[in-house]
């Protein structure tokens, strides 16, 4: 009897349990930090003032722990502390902090005392916004005026004259010089100091800050300095303030439970202990004053304490240190409602009134895509609205970017299938690689923060025409071939590219054109199409095209030329549309890819012909192929020389219209170079590509976070990145796979077309023209994205399931793989045929046409609008 071989065999469902094991996690950490770790600090200001690091080494980018810090401008500070006053007393070192504050509230005033002779004196600055800055010199808070901020007259506290921001310094002197009283003298100060401050009739100021005593560099003080000043003594002095102004029953986060304790209350002051966590001995040169540059950082985090919470709360909400989040508005509140509990509730009235029979499915194939859609609105704000989740900074590092770079080629590469025959030119599994392994470079390029990195920024900017020009190739070959200009594509089109991006817009309260690439692309399209509709019984003459497409190319560039034409048509949707969006930032994202999409449009023509003319049967045409190829080399050589000999990347923003079709064409030209370059693809390349547009749009709130200004942290830590990268990785992708295949159902059911059958994963041989079926209505199409390839030929042969059984053909129009629901999360298929997506639980009598459905959907847009409140 020959022995049983050992055998693993996985469940073919494997990712979805792997992936909702991880939003289970996800939420499981999010409640127990939420709601019991940071219950003592929910809004992180604790946070802010104890507990940070250094993510760079040029002490530029200071992490507080689990929130994300504003860098303050004059603006901002105007507009948290307009016409009031900030009072700063202490020593020489408060005295430096001062200074640096004053400089990033008004960077026209000094950032030293004009002389040394003067430096124990007091200052006061006028900055913009009519602060009033002032500077007491009294390293022993002994003296008058120390006093009558301590204890005001009545009649001048009663008339609201108190300081937005009072900063107290002081306990170096105390140690310096004997003749001061020493520790105990300091410390009857300090008791009665807190106690003026918590027992005055009214606050003293807006926020009350008592800094800390700063730690010493004892190798660099100097011999009278060291004979004094000693880190024992400094760390009793600023253990006996935490004691005194936040005692450790405050800082328990199982405090708010019922059993009996004594619970002394803080003090209304703050307490920035994290100011001897920012310094380093490299930033000092006398061991007790550091550079300016880490002063200023500190500065920044008390104008993050008193004015996060102050500033309006709109989009983007980057400040999650000390800073409540906005409650929506009634109508907001409205829209959330629908979008989280539209889906459950559909799934819940089914079951109430038409309770499933045996053995059908807990979700059925017509009910997953809105479960879908609802769970990931809701999960998307619980991430960036509210505070379930952290939210930290991002900072490049090139090792990181490097990594994650080589490990996703290598996941690539691994993962490469080849097809039994010649795909053809761009075929459908090459552009869902390419729009794959783009994406995954773009989600690298926003997590790690290079936008900052010329050398990097300029091939991303690649990437993003090569996105437009794949939508003008797609676009236009669909055309010339299919001629179809009805209502039916447009809606198509236009819904797939917008469905996500207006849920979230509503629902996340934020402007349309800041995802900025739907739009752009949905706008690109309308060119295409109006350029391509106009005068469409003339297209067979090549002339005429061209000339057609070069007097579109040049309205549009004089348009975009004019900003007084988007100034004003902009103005118009604002009056009657309630619809703010900045004309100049739309002109430059337009105007940086303006002629890439024609360049798409003359390559689908040239293919076009070249495959009318058979000229690649021309016995010179391998020539050609191998010319055309070593000419693609040296371009894209060329232009990595190029981008990389740039000084900044806004000196090649003004090269890049002109110059981004050289590497795009020829990447296009190399990956298409021979069979073997055609008919090979990357499987989990192509997996990304096929759900590239959720996920470049989810990414805004759920894998980065502050509106992509920061990134979601669900594990805390200090050293948990890398493990949380892995979690919100998986948590992320799985999201957008959904949204993916659910935007597609929906689509279908507001265009009126139904389900699209799946694609296969590979393409079979030419058959026999004679064995072609006929080609199917428009109505087959369905949930398309961002780009739209023609079938090559030889993709047209019937197709089978396992068993053999024909399956419908799929659509005759360019599309990504459509609804495969193979994996959906369900105990197994309906038994019956589903109806597909329906909006409502119940059959409905009164069933809208397309063009009903589009008047009801833009009529409740420009309802909301006009009614939704605008800052």
């Amino acid at each position: 009897m020959s022995p049983r071989r050992f055998q693993v065999s996985l469940n073919p469902h494997w990712p979805h349990y792997l992936s909702w094991s991880c939003v289970g996690i996800a939420l499981l950490l999010g409640i127990v930090r939420y709601g019991i770790l940071d219950r003592p600090d929910p809004m992180h200001c604790n946070a802010l003032l104890t507990e940070g690091r250094w993510l760079d080494t040029k002490f530029k980018n200071w992490q507080p722990d689990g929130c994300m810090m504003h860098q303050y401008k004059t603006q901002d500070v105007a507009t948290c502390m307009a016409s009031q006053r900030v009072v700063f007393v202490g020593d020489s070192v408060t005295r430096q902090l001062f200074y640096q504050f004053a400089h990033v509230v008004d960077p026209s005033l000094p950032t030293s005392p004009p002389n040394d002779e003067q430096k124990h004196a007091d200052y006061t600055y006028s900055a913009k916004g009519g602060i009033q800055l002032s500077f007491y010199w009294d390293p022993y808070l002994n003296s008058s005026e120390t006093q009558s901020l301590l204890h005001p007259e009545p009649r001048f506290a009663s008339r609201g004259d108190a300081p937005a921001l009072l900063v107290l310094g002081s306990g170096l002197w105390y140690l310096r010089y004997a003749d001061s009283g020493g520790l105990p003298a300091w410390e009857a100060r300090i008791e009665s100091t807190l106690a003026a401050i918590s027992q005055a009739p009214r606050p003293l100021a807006d926020v009350v800050v008592v800094l800390p005593i700063e730690d010493v560099v004892p190798s660099k003080l100097t011999r009278e300095r060291a004979t004094s000043m000693h880190a024992p003594d400094i760390d009793a002095m600023n253990s006996d303030l935490l004691h005194r102004i936040q005692p450790p029953p405050l800082r328990d986060p199982f405090a708010f439970l019922p059993w009996p304790s004594r619970r002394p209350p803080g003090l209304p002051i703050a307490l920035p202990l994290v100011f001897n966590q920012m310094l380093h001995p490299s930033q000092t040169e006398d061991g007790l004053h550091f550079s300016d540059q880490l002063v200023t950082m500190q500065a920044h985090v008390l104008l993050n304490l008193r004015c996060n919470d102050v500033l309006p709360k709109t989009f983007p909400l980057d400040k999650t240190c000390c800073r409540r989040y906005p409650w929506p508005s009634v109508l907001h509140l409205l829209v959330l409602v629908g979008a989280f509990l539209w889906a459950p509730a559909n799934w819940l009235l089914a079951r109430r009134f038409s309770p499933r029979s045996s053995g059908m499915p807990l979700l059925r194939d017509d009910e997953i895509p809105g479960l879908a859609l609802s769970f990931a609105a809701a999960i998307i704000y619980l991430a960036d609205r509210t505070g379930f989740w952290l939210k930290e900074q991002k900072q490049f590092d090139p090792w990181t970017f490097g990594f994650l770079s080589l490990l996703s080629l290598a996941f690539g590469l691994l993962t490469m299938k080849r097809a039994d025959n010649d795909l053809g030119f761009l075929n459908r599994e090459q552009t869902d690689e390419w729009k794959g392994w783009m994406q995954i470079a773009i989600l690298i390029y926003h997590y790690t923060g290079a936008s900052k990195i010329s050398g990097i920024y300029n091939p991303i900017r690649v990437l993003v025409a090569a996105y437009l020009f794949m939508t003008g190739y797609g676009h236009t070959t669909f055309y010339v071939k299919k001629a179809d200009f009805g209502l039916l594509r447009v809606a198509q089109v236009l819904v797939r590219l917008n469905l996500l991006t207006l849920m979230l817009a509503y629902t996340m309260n934020t402007d349309y054109i800041s995802y900025y690439f739907a739009p752009l692309v949905s706008q690109w399209y309308l060119i295409i199409y109006g350029t391509m509709a106009i005068g469409s019984q003339y297209n067979d003459r090549t002339v005429f095209l061209i000339a057609k497409i070069i007097l579109s190319m040049g309205i549009v560039t004089w348009f975009m030329s004019e900003q007084w034409l988007l100034e004003t048509l902009f103005q118009f949707l604002e009056r009657f549309c309630n619809i703010h969006w900045s004309a100049r930032e739309w002109a430059f994202r337009v105007n940086l890819d303006l002629w890439i999409v024609y360049f798409g449009m003359f390559a689908a023509l040239g293919v076009i012909k070249i495959r009318e003319y058979r000229l690649t049967d021309h016995p010179r045409w391998p020539l050609v192929v191998k010319t055309s190829a070593a000419l693609s080399a040296v371009t894209l050589l060329w232009f990595f020389a190029f981008e990389l000999a740039q000084p900044d990347k806004f000196a090649y923003n003004l090269w890049h219209p002109y110059v981004s079709f050289l590497p795009v064409g020829a990447f296009v030209v190399l990956r298409n170079a021979n069979a073997i370059m055609r008919s090979a693809s990357s499987r989990v390349f192509a997996f990304i590509g096929t759900c590239s547009l959720e996920t470049f749009i989810i990414q805004y709130h759920l894998w980065l976070a502050g509106d992509t200004k920061g990134i979601l942290i669900v594990i805390p830590g200090r050293f948990s990145r890398p493990l949380n990268l892995l979690l919100t990785t998986i948590v992320f992708i799985y999201v957008s796979h959904l949204v993916a295949k659910a935007t597609g159902e929906v689509t279908g059911w507001i265009c009126g077309t139904g389900r699209a059958p799946s694609l296969p994963t590979t393409q079979p041989a030419n058959p026999p023209a004679s064995s072609r079926p006929p080609p199917p209505p428009p109505e087959s199409e369905e949930g398309q994205e961002v780009i739209f390839m023609v079938p090559q030929d030889g993709e047209d042969e019937t197709r089978k399931d396992r068993e053999g059984v024909p399956l419908p053909r799929e659509p005759d129009t360019p599309a990504r793989p459509q609804r495969r629901w193979l994996d959906r999360l369900a105990e197994g298929p309906s038994p019956q045929p589903s109806p597909g997506f329906r909006v409502w639980y119940g059959e409905s009598e009164w069933k809208p046409g397309l063009k009903t459905k589009l008047l009801i959907g833009i009529g409740s847009m420009w309802l909301l609008n006009i009614m939704w409140p605008h800052p």
